[in-house]
């Protein structure tokens, strides 16, 4: 993918003296493929602690580690495009797979399939799902290109719900995709 069709990216910061300026504008500096999926991660920024700092001007937070959850008491968001014909044996486009987060996906176009244990629900541009820690999988089973905004917040399983999971937390997604 080329720069120019990553997503553009605006980030404000702050002069010496306080003043609101622009402090870059232009592609995401991070993208990644996963060819064999059909799927781009575009990172657009993540944010370390809670409350997150805020400082005059900050050194590139995509250039940190690139994992599919947020760090610990952090935030992270990124756009993310399922390309159309690229499901495995199952109908999958992604593995089935469980972060410890509260994702916000909001669908910017196409439509998207999100599988679930006992379930799947097919979401469209302008819908916006609320991932809450649960085995997932996602589909694009369409004919254009599906892309999504993740905003994923870290979390924390309450107990009971931890002990209930086939495995516990055992499975837990911790890196990237296919790491």
């Amino acid at each position: 993918m080329s720069a120019d069709q990553r997503p553009r990216r605006v980030v404000t910061g702050h002069t010496p003296e306080g003043v609101s300026v622009v402090v870059s504008d232009g592609p995401v500096p991070v993208s990644r493929e996963l060819p064999g999926d059909g799927v781009h991660f575009h990172e657009i920024w993540n944010t370390e602690g809670a409350p997150a700092p805020i400082t005059a001007v900050e050194d590139e937070p995509t250039q940190r580690t690139l994992a599919v959850p947020p760090p610990r008491h952090g935030t992270k968001i990124r756009v993310n495009e399922f390309a159309p014909g690229c499901l495995d044996e199952r109908g999958l486009q992604s593995p089935v797979h469980r972060t410890a987060s509260v994702d916000y996906g909001i669908v910017l176009e196409g439509e998207i399939t999100l599988v679930l244990d006992d379930s799947e629900v097919t979401l469209r541009a302008g819908d916006i799902v609320v991932q809450r820690g649960t085995d997932h999988a996602w589909a694009n089973r369409g004919d254009t290109v599906a892309r999504v905004v993740f905003v994923l917040v870290d979390g924390a399983f309450a107990e009971d719900l931890a002990a209930s999971l086939p495995g516990g937390l055992e499975g837990l997604m911790r890196h990237g995709p296919r790491d």
